[in-house]
């Protein structure tokens, strides 16, 4: 059997809907199938509620900065009409000297400002970023086992590291950058048509031809941006899965396979990757075009009215430095939409996992468990992993505080998902799971996990020293406690072997240990946990004889005093159980003690002459 989770039962066979609120049937998988929606409008309230409004003081400091910067300079296009129609038609030599001041201040300014903004915003988005990962996180942490059965560990991976990289435009320079652009064309805008409204009025038709195939493009781009998360997550997901399973390629010498499946996702981020890009240097290509056109056209219509006397040659360049003033920042403002739209497509996909509900928030969840007896009932309790097809069919049986209950059956047959209600990783579909007279729907699941402990066949281990795999249950038990698990678990049997003892790095997952020694580790774990509710995934299994005895010892220390769920698959090393619950088909169809089940010669009788013949 694998984790209590029940998804080595028959919800290996399970197709759950997405959907966004706990319950019994879990949640679906985020496969991206929104990616072509529009603008979300609960995305960008989102955004300007949570992410810029709390940061409005440095926003328009960065907006002042930013009207200051763009104002100084508008500076240097300004004075050259002086230099050229005074200056130098005049020779005004002490009008030289003011200018070449005025314009080194502006200048000066200009610099400082620019520096001001990097080191403000870009400082500050970055740690938007590190905080919106913490929130990502602290979400998908808190989401219950259905949801981590539906999504690989890579996508959610993807999405806490990847999806939040955009938001940085929203408080750093792009969304400065944007109002500074507007204001900066603004003014400049003003200026031109001061100097000539009627070569402005011909600059400025190109200009909003540009504009508006620019927001066209924006609309095409942006599920662009939202199917790229998507790629990105899938791909990640089984980059990781691959290499987290590299034993099991090279064992079978499917490398080449594997080669063939990542180069078919990263081939399909690059399809992405080009449409968007085509998309954006269509964009890019529209604007060189219509501002060359611009450009013809001042030049035809300013030579004109030099020629014929209607403007000085002063006013002509002073007009084509500020029409390039009110040009750049249209253009830049085309790839800072671009940076926006990424951004809102990533807040599009964090926004997905925001609004699920977290576990244990349900309504009614309302009992804190002081003191845990470790009375279990179950009443009859069904659950499906997938509507209308039942794995749990109206259990019912009751496991007294400081017993042990062993269940046994067939795959399939739903012990690990009764271990996944009893440890409230599940909702049962109808029925009830009584901890201590208390619905466990009822219960703070923080009060009652905290006196539960989990033991698992394939136990997980961190990568790290087994000093610090054991103190996972309790980081600040003092080392008298932490040497009681050690010894009681056997550890010391084998960590004395090493160099380093207890402060050995086991590699990740736990690679450099032996099936036995890992299992020992977390049950030292377990025992320092001092749980009142035990479930236990048997953990002798696939164990030699001398680890066996090792494990079957620790086991009785970590055990006893306990209420203990054990998921049997020796059923040897069940005889002392106080009952023993027989389950084919979702159904419990015996049940009793070791000695009374042999003799009645049924299911488990069958079970167990099988095993004891091998």
């Amino acid at each position: 059997m694998g984790s209590v989770s029940g998804s080595t039962d028959s919800a290996k066979t399970r197709a759950v809907a997405p959907g966004r609120r706990v319950d019994g049937r879990g949640l679906g998988a985020l496969d991206g199938a929104n990616a072509k929606r529009s603008v979300s409008l609960s995305s960008v309230r989102h955004a300007f509620r949570k992410i810029v409004w709390p940061r409005r003081k440095l926003v328009l400091l960065g907006l002042l900065l930013v009207g200051v910067n763009r104002l100084s300079g508008l500076v240097l296009p300004g004075s050259t009409k002086y230099l050229i129609d005074n200056v130098i038609a005049e020779g005004d030599t002490a009008l030289l000297r003011l200018l070449l001041l005025v314009v080194g201040a502006a200048l000066l300014v200009q610099s400082v400002t620019s520096f001001l903004l990097t080191r403000l915003l870009s400082v500050e988005a970055q740690h938007l970023i590190s905080l919106l990962r913490a929130q990502m996180h602290r979400q998908i942490m808190r989401l219950p086992i259905a949801f981590f059965d539906n999504n690989k560990s890579g996508a959610l991976v993807s999405r806490i590291m990847t999806d939040v990289e955009g938001v940085r435009n929203l408080v750093g320079t792009g969304l400065v950058q944007l109002v500074g652009g507007v204001l900066t064309a603004v003014v400049a805008l003003s200026l031109l048509i001061r100097i000539n409204a009627k070569m402005t009025l011909f600059a400025f038709i190109p200009l909003l031809i540009f504009g508006l195939i620019s927001f066209k493009a924006f609309a095409y781009i942006r599920p662009i941006f939202r199917r790229r998360g998507a790629i990105n997550a899938e791909v990640t997901g089984r980059l990781t899965e691959s290499l987290g399973g590299i034993r099991v390629i090279k064992g079978f010498h499917a490398e080449p396979q594997e080669y063939e499946e990542f180069e078919r996702g990263v081939d399909r981020v690059f399809r992405n990757v080009k449409e968007s890009l085509t998309a954006t240097s269509l964009v890019t290509s529209m604007a060189t075009l219509l501002m060359g056109l611009t450009s013809v056209i001042i030049m035809g219509l300013g030579g004109t009215m030099i020629i014929q006397g209607q403007m000085t040659v002063g006013d002509f360049v002073a007009f084509t430095l500020y029409l390039a003033f009110l040009i750049t920042p249209i253009v830049q403002m085309s790839n800072i939409g671009t940076q926006m739209t990424e951004a809102f497509a990533g807040l599009d996909r964090m926004e997905e996992i925001l609004i699920m509900e977290r576990e244990g928030e349900e309504a009614g969840r309302t009992v804190t468990l002081e003191d845990i007896r470790g009375d279990i009932v179950f009443e009859d309790v069904s659950f499906e992993y997938e509507e209308g097809k039942p794995v749990l069919k109206r259990i019912s049986f009751e496991a007294p505080a400081g017993t042990v209950t062993a269940l046994v059956g067939g795959s399939g047959s739903g012990k690990t998902t009764v271990a996944g209600l009893a440890a409230s990783f599940r909702l049962p579909t109808e029925g009830v799971v009584r901890i201590d007279g208390h619905t466990l729907t009822s219960v703070r699941l923080d009060s009652y996990r905290n006196r539960l402990g989990v033991v698992l066949q394939d136990e997980f281990l961190f990568e790290g020293t087994i000093r610090e795999n054991i103190l996972f249950a309790r980081p600040h038990a003092s080392e008298d406690e932490l040497m009681a698990a050690v010894d009681a678990a056997h550890v010391r049997e084998f960590s004395d072997r090493f160099d380093d003892g207890l402060d050995t790095v086991i590699g990740e997952r736990g690679v450099k240990l032996s099936g036995g020694q890992r299992q020992r580790v977390s049950i030292a774990r377990a025992l320092l946990a001092d749980p009142k509710i035990l479930i236990l995934d048997e953990a002798t299994s696939s164990l030699d004889t001398e680890s066996e005895a090792y494990i079957q010892e620790s086991l009785a220390r970590l055990m006893a005093g306990r209420t203990t769920l054990v998921i049997a698959h020796r059923l040897s090393t069940i005889r002392q159980a106080h009952q023993i619950l027989v389950l084919e088909e979702g159904r419990i169809v015996e049940r009793g003690s070791h000695d009374e089940l042999i003799a009645r010669e049924g299911r488990y009788h069958q079970l167990y002459t099988v095993q004891a013949r091998i």
